[in-house]
């Protein structure tokens, strides 16, 4: 094949240095990602509402520029 092996050749030596730099992983404990979870859905919330009343007063201020000029 000129250099190149083949898939399943390379496959269990990917397997193996996957498994192996895994092991040398940091998890995050249970309260670290229970806190950044929370952190997530409160700034999601929190931008959730911030660009719908942006979208309401723009919406409302383009209205109101079309109806003085239209």
């Amino acid at each position: 094949m000129s250099g190149k092996e083949r898939w399943y050749k390379r496959f269990w030596p990917f397997i193996k240095e996957a498994r192996a730099e895994l092991k040398k992983v940091t998890w995050p404990s249970r309260s670290e990602v229970y806190s950044t979870t929370l952190v997530v859905i409160i700034a999601v919330i929190f931008f959730g509402f911030y660009l719908f009343f942006m979208d309401v007063a723009f919406s409302w201020a383009i209205t109101k520029i079309k109806d003085f000029f239209g």
